[in-house]
């Protein structure tokens, strides 16, 4: 059985941190560390990212087996489980599969419907980088610009690129796995699946991932869930606005009985 990756960080109450496509927990360490002043802090790099293990298999139900898989290996128990984006999904599909293994569920910019393919520029930027020829950071980054025009798009994706021996670069994520297996992670969080347990949707405010249309179905799958707008933010929120961020989950960390008043 293969372990994911992870660095934790503080004690106390387990608080699980899954990252987005593309990314890894190294992304998530400016704020692991702010949440690890009260808690005991898993950043996690999910299969096929980060410095986990590779896979030709790659979907949902993987993940999640992954996920389950870390838990019981930490001994973890009564967690509360933060997901970004495709890490999201994960979090919400772990949720209504294992609810007595959750506390608190947090969601960031991500709804349970499904989302049509849309990473086919980044993965034709990805795969257009040849590490024989660009054999170096700046040559990467060259080719990604023929295809991408978003500044941020571009850095975050450059966080990937490291020495994987001398003179040879490689990308951290295996973009084979994740160019196949691309459709996967539009899925939807299957019907009829439920969580009853306390659980935050956090919303970038100029991000279009969660919309109005997406409230009831939200409500069907999470009926104790809140949905909040992080200011100034798209996507990704945590990174675009951290302070806000920060507050808004430790404020619902906070709340207990009274926690359908949270306004």
């Amino acid at each position: 059985m293969r372990i994911l990756h992870s660095t934790i960080l503080g004690k106390g109450k387990p608080l699980l941190i899954l990252h987005g496509y593309f990314g890894m927990s190294d992304n998530w360490k400016s704020l692991g560390m702010q949440f690890a002043k009260n808690y005991e802090v898993h950043l996690i790099d999910q299969r096929n990212h980060g410095r986990s293990f590779h896979s030709d298999d790659f979907d949902y139900e993987l993940l999640v087996e992954d996920l389950y898989n870390y838990i019981q290996y930490h001994n973890l128990q009564n967690v509360i489980l933060l997901g970004h984006s495709m890490g999201g999904k994960v979090a919400m599909l772990f949720a209504v599969t294992f609810p007595e293994l959750i506390a608190k569920l947090i969601v960031a910019d991500i709804s349970p419907r499904a989302y049509k393919p849309h990473h086919q520029q980044i993965l034709e930027a990805l795969n257009e980088v040849n590490f024989s020829i660009h054999n170096s950071r700046k040559k990467v980054e060259e080719v990604l610009r023929i295809y991408i025009k978003e500044e941020g798009i571009i850095q975050f994706l450059l966080k990937n690129v490291y020495w994987k021996e001398k003179g040879k670069l490689d990308y951290r994520f295996n973009l084979q796995s994740l160019t196949v297996n691309n459709a996967e992670v539009g899925e939807a969080l299957p019907s009829f699946t439920h969580f009853e347990g306390d659980t935050l949707f956090l919303k970038g405010e100029n991000s279009n991932y969660i919309t109005t249309k997406d409230v009831p179905l939200i409500s069907a799958h999470f009926p104790n869930a809140k949905i909040v707008t992080v200011k100034n933010a798209g996507h990704w929120l945590h990174a675009e606005n951290p302070t806000q961020f920060y507050s808004e989950v430790v404020r619902f960390l906070a709340k207990k009985e009274n926690w359908h008043n949270y306004s």
